[in-house]
C-alpha cells in the first residue's frame, strides 16, 4: 500500500514539472502573414467569466495583437465571447487584456518592435498549469511573393512525401 502511494505522488510530481498545455484557440493565419523570428509566453490577466468562457473553449486570435503602453504590455483586438451563464458581471468580449512579463522581457520587446515594420502578434491561447496563457510572437509581415513561395515550398514537399509512401 505505502509504495503504491509513493508511485503516485511520484507520478503527481512528473505531471507538475510538464505542465502539459490545453490549447484553446490557435490563429493559423499568423504563420501564413507574417515572418516569425522570435516567440513569448505571456500570462494574462482575466476576469472570471473570461475565464469561464475560455474552459469552454471559446476564442478568436484572428484580429489580436500586442501593443506596448506606459511600461505595459496590452493584448488588443481578442475576441474572448460572452459567458452564457454569466449576469450583470460578464466581460466585454474585445476589450483591452494585460499581459504579465517581467520589465525585461517588456523592454527587449519594446525594441524589438520600434524597428521598422516589426508587430507583436498572438499565436495561441492555451491552459498551462491552471493558468491561462498566451503565446506571442515577434513578426515581421510578408509580401505577397513571400506567401506564394512557401505555398510552392509547401506543395513540393508534399509531393516528395507521397513519391516516398508510393515506392515504400
Amino acid at each position: 500500500m505505502r509504495v503504491r502511494g509513493r508511485i503516485v505522488v511520484a507520478a503527481r510530481q512528473q505531471a507538475h514539472k510538464g505542465q502539459e498545455r490545453k490549447v484553446i484557440a490557435r490563429n493559423r493565419r499568423a504563420r501564413y502573414d507574417y515572418h516569425i523570428t522570435e516567440t513569448v509566453e505571456a500570462g494574462l490577466v482575466l476576469t472570471g467569466t473570461e475565464v469561464k468562457s475560455l474552459r469552454a473553449g471559446r476564442a478568436s486570435l484572428t484580429d489580436g495583437f500586442a501593443q506596448i503602453t506606459d511600461g505595459e504590455m496590452w493584448l488588443l483586438g481578442v475576441h474572448i465571447p460572452v459567458y452564457a451563464q454569466g449576469t450583470w458581471t460578464n466581460h466585454e468580449p474585445r476589450r483591452p487584456r494585460k499581459l504579465l512579463l517581467h520589465r525585461k522581457e517588456i523592454d527587449r520587446l519594446a525594441s524589438k518592435t520600434a524597428e521598422r515594420g516589426f508587430t507583436l502578434v498572438p499565436l495561441s491561447l492555451y491552459f498551462s498549469g491552471g493558468r491561462v496563457k498566451v503565446e506571442l510572437a515577434v513578426a515581421q509581415g510578408k509580401r505577397t511573393y513571400d506567401k506564394r513561395q512557401d505555398l510552392a515550398r509547401r506543395d513540393a514537399a508534399r509531393e516528395v512525401e507521397r513519391a516516398h509512401r508510393r515506392r515504400g
